[in-house]
C-alpha cells in the first residue's frame, strides 16, 4: 500500500474506498443475478480490480472521457455512473443505459464521458485516440483514458493507436490492466516483455508500472499522467499489475478452472485492494472501524435499490428494436 495517504485530503480518500466498495457490491450482486438466469449474455465481473478503475478516474473531470472494455462494469461507477441505469441495463430493462438492447458488454454514458465499452479486445484504443485528435483540434483542456488488459497489447490496434498518439502528443492515457491472463493465456506465453510498459519506449512516451491492487499508487500514477496529457506533453502508457478474483467470465469456474493454481489465487486475494485499503485508512485515522461498515452497508443498499428499480423495470418492446438505428443529422 503507498505511503502517500498522507499526501491526500480525507474526502479524496473516503471517496476512492466508497467508489471500489460500491463497485465490489454491484458486481457481487450481478454475479447473483446470473447465477438466477435473469441476466442474458456474457458477463465479465470486475472484482478484485477496484483499484484500477477508482484510482484512475478519480484524476478525471465529468467531461473528460473514458473507453472501456467487456469487463467494464467498474469503470462506469468509477466515473460516476447510475447503478440503477447500470443494473436495468444487465437485466435488459428499457430503463437501462442503452435501453436494454446493449447488455453488459455495451453500456454507453455520453453524459459523463462513457464513450462506450466493447468486447472486441482492443477497440476502445483507436477510439481513445481519436478523441484525444478531437480534444486536440478542439482546443480545450479534456483529456481521455483508455482502458484494456494485457491481451490487448498485443494486438496492432495497441501499436498503432499508441504511436499516432505519441506522434502528435495527444492527451490520452493508455491503462493496461495486466490481470496476468488474456481469457487463460497467461502473459509469460503470450507477452515477449516482462512488463508491458516497456513498450512505451519504443513510442518515445512513458512507460510506468504501478501495483494495480493499491488505489493511491493507481491515483498518483496516473494524476500525473493527466496533468502531462493537459499540459500539452503527450501520451502515457501505465500498467497496473492487478488480478481478477473470479473466471473470466461467469460460467468460467471462479478459481480459474485449469489455468491458475489454487497457490496463486490465495495470494493475490491476501492483497484485495478493499480490506487492504480500509486497514490502511483505519490505521491512519481516517475511517474508523464502524464507519467502514456503515459505508459497506449503504453500497450495499445502494446496490439492492438498483437491483429492485431494474427488476420492476420493463423489457423493450418488439418496436423498440427499431429505435436508436440511425441518428438525424
Amino acid at each position: 500500500m503507498s505511503n502517500n495517504i498522507k499526501d491526500l485530503t480525507k474526502e479524496t480518500l473516503v471517496d476512492l474506498y466508497i467508489k471500489m466498495v460500491k463497485i465490489r457490491k454491484f458486481e457481487e450482486a450481478a454475479a447473483e443475478l446470473w447465477a438466477e438466469g435473469l441476466i442474458p449474455g456474457l458477463v465479465h465481473l470486475y472484482i478484485g480490480e477496484e483499484a484500477v478503475a477508482v484510482g484512475a478516474c478519480a484524476n478525471l473531470r465529468k467531461n473528460d472521457y473514458i473507453t472501456s472494455t467487456h469487463r467494464g462494469h467498474g469503470h462506469l461507477i468509477a466515473k460516476g455512473g447510475d447503478v440503477k441505469k447500470m443494473m436495468a441495463e444487465l437485466l435488459g430493462r428499457r430503463t437501462g443505459y442503452s435501453k436494454g438492447k446493449g447488455g453488459s458488454m455495451h453500456m454507453c454514458a455520453p453524459e459523463i464521458g462513457v464513450t462506450g465499452c466493447s468486447g472486441i479486445v482492443g477497440a476502445g484504443i483507436l477510439i481513445a485516440t481519436g478523441l484525444g485528435l478531437a480534444i486536440e483540434l478542439k482546443q480545450t483542456d479534456q483529456v481521455v483514458v483508455s482502458f484494456f488488459g494485457d491481451g490487448a497489447t498485443n494486438t496492432g490496434a495497441f501499436h498503432e493507436g499508441i504511436n499516432m498518439a505519441a506522434l502528435w502528443k495527444l492527451p490520452a492515457i493508455y491503462v493496461c490492466e495486466n490481470n496476468l491472463y488474456a481469457i487463460s493465456v497467461s502473459t509469460s506465453r503470450s507477452t515477449s516483455v516482462k512488463n508491458i510498459a516497456e513498450r512505451a519506449t519504443a513510442y518515445g512516451i512513458p512507460g510506468v508500472v504501478v501495483d494495480g491492487m493499491d488505489v493511491v499508487a493507481v491515483y498518483e500514477a496516473v494524476k500525473e499522467a493527466v496533468n502531462r496529457a493537459r499540459g500539452g506533453e503527450g501520451p502515457t502508457l501505465i500498467e497496473c499489475k492487478t488480478y481478477r478474483f473470479r473466471g473470466h467470465f461467469e460460467g468460467d469456474p471462479k478459481r480459474g478452472g485449469t489455468y491458475r493454481g489454487e497457490a496463486e489465487m490465495m495470494e493475490w486475494e491476501k492483497r484485495c485492494p478493499i480490506k487492504n485499503f480500509k486497514v490502511k485508512l483505519i490505521e491512519n485515522g481516517v475511517l474508523t472501524e464502524a464507519e467502514a461498515e456503515e459505508i459497506q452497508q449503504k453500497c450495499a443498499e445502494e446496490i439492492q435499490e438498483a437491483v429492485k428499480f431494474a427488476k420492476d423495470s420493463a423489457h423493450p418492446s418488439p418496436e423498440d428494436v427499431l429505435e436508436d438505428v440511425f441518428i438525424s443529422l
